[in-house]
């Protein structure tokens, strides 16, 4: 079963920047659109951030804008999630999601991000 593959993840201080990167297993299923969830310690998922695969149209959790940005590189079948202006609230496991143009949900394992004061 395809699963997606994050990479990116680790320790940053207050104020700086981490990417986060996003690939079906794979390599080639076809995405319709992919994004970034997270989740803190006692807390819901929270959606992040998500891009349609074919328009590049990006939709951003209100506490982020302005700050990540999310990016796809066709060709490679990634989507990427630079992070900028990390803040301690950032702190939590992010997990990339998808949907295929078969309608199928694909999720990858996670990957820590700690942000320090």
């Amino acid at each position: 079963q395809v699963q997606l593959v994050e990479s990116g993840g680790g320790l940053v201080q207050a104020g700086g920047s981490l990417r986060l990167s996003c690939v079906p297993s794979d390599g080639s299923t076809d995405i319709y659109d992919m994004g970034w969830f997270r989740q803190a310690p006692g807390t819901d998922r929270e959606f992040v951030a998500s891009i349609t695969w074919t328009s590049g149209n990006a939709y951003y959790l209100d506490s982020v804008k302005g700050r990540f940005t999310i990016s796809r590189d066709n060709a490679k079948n990634t989507a990427y999630l630079q992070m900028n202006s990390l803040k301690v609230d950032d702190t939590a496991v992010y997990y990339c999601g998808a949907t295929t143009r078969r309608g199928e949900k694909l999720w990858g394992q996670g990957t820590q991000v700690t942000v320090s004061s």
